[in-house]
């Protein structure tokens, strides 16, 4: 069988360093909140292209606190895409603001600047642009949406690593940026972990106080908080990935131009990328209007793959209140239509060959 990822592969080049790394941690005694933290944050935020990083303890997390850190909670609306992953609900949901749902563009599959305007109430304070896929929203036309108005931008960064638009990293944008470094994501750690990053430094001072129990010192807690830190061990082992992320990044793109030019199916279409962005190939995302057929023709042909996501929020039982069916259509046929492709560093060129022909052998 061919995996959708292979984790052990993508990590054993650097296995040396990684155990170095952890050991470091291990024999300096200090586990939460120390140097390794400290310094990764200053590197991911030069990465970013940000001026402050604050690690925390997981991509959920990081939404639920960059909102707290902008005042952001009971009684205001955040306005995301109706086929985010649950995490971003619950992110916004933690805070005691309400999510409400927007439709996505049906090439880029991000958030419709249209929609999000149609969908904006007094009580709206920021929109959260998910970057799905690695694929970058609109960034301007979103910017344009609020210009004049009362309300923030808050990237969810969560497979945007690296990802560009215009030039500019996805997470550079707005207010603030919420990461995963989920062991999946493009730079993952070995467990969970997040980030958030802002340019604007009070920002950031609030959301390094709200990780720790909104302590401002040892025993001076000014405002509520949560527990959310990234621990010493995941930093030191990011550290090390952040060094090959290039090399990585590059196996990505390289892989993602090879399916961009091999797949030819009638009843298959691969998103293709905007002129004005510069995608991650977190995920290879292809449609068809059989996808469920698709899936199951690749699998007989030994090949393993996922759906990203199969239900749309407002369809999934436990979030019904945020929309009637048909309220997103586009959303709702997407969700109806992608596959993700197998698609990692490293990942053996016979196995990318053998996707390749099996795609192309496939009719409904």
């Amino acid at each position: 069988m061919i995996p959708f990822n292979d984790l052990r592969r993508q990590n054993q080049p650097i296995l040396d360093e990684l155990t170095q790394a952890a050991l470091k941690v291990i024999n300096s005694g200090h586990f939460v909140l120390g140097d390794e933290v400290r310094s990764f944050e200053k590197e991911f935020a030069e990465f970013v292209g940000a001026r402050n990083c604050i690690g925390v303890a997981s991509g959920t997390d990081a939404i639920q606190i960059a909102l707290m850190g902008l005042g952001i909670g009971h009684g205001h609306e955040v306005i995301t895409a109706a086929n985010t992953c649950v995490p971003t609900i619950a992110g916004i949901a933690a805070t005691g603001a309400t999510p409400v749902l927007a439709d996505i563009d049906p090439k880029t599959l991000t958030l419709d600047p249209k929609s999000v305007a149609s969908a904006i109430t007094p009580q709206t304070r920021a929109i959260m642009p998910v970057h799905m896929y690695g694929h970058p929203c609109d960034m301007d036309a979103l910017t344009r949406v609020v210009n004049g108005k009362e309300i923030t931008i808050v990237e969810d960064c969560a497979q945007a690593h690296g990802a560009e638009y215009r030039d500019q990293r996805c997470g550079s944008f707005g207010a603030c940026a919420s990461f995963s470094f989920y062991p999946t994501k493009n730079l993952g750690a070995l467990g969970d972990g997040g980030a958030v990053v802002t340019n604007d430094n009070e920002t950031a001072e609030r959301i390094r106080a709200l990780r720790q129990y909104g302590r401002a010192d040892a025993y001076n807690h000014p405002s509520p908080g949560v527990n959310s830190r990234l621990d010493e061990i995941q930093a030191a082992i990011l550290r090390v990935k952040l060094l090959y992320f290039d090399d990585a990044s590059a196996q990505r793109c390289a892989l993602g131009e090879r399916y961009d030019s091999s797949i030819a199916n009638d009843w298959v279409s691969p998103l293709v990328p905007s002129k004005w962005a510069t995608p991650n190939r977190h995920l290879y995302v292809v449609r068809s209007p059989h996808r469920d057929a698709l899936q199951e023709h690749l699998s007989r042909n030994g090949i393993a793959t996922q759906v990203h996501y199969p239900i749309p929020i407002h369809l999934l039982e436990a979030y019904r209140e945020f929309g009637k069916p048909d309220a997103f259509p586009e959303s709702e046929r997407a969700c109806a239509e992608v596959l993700s492709l197998p698609l990692y560093p490293g990942m053996p060129g016979d196995d990318v060959e053998s996707v390749i022909q099996a795609v192309n052998t496939f009719h409904p």
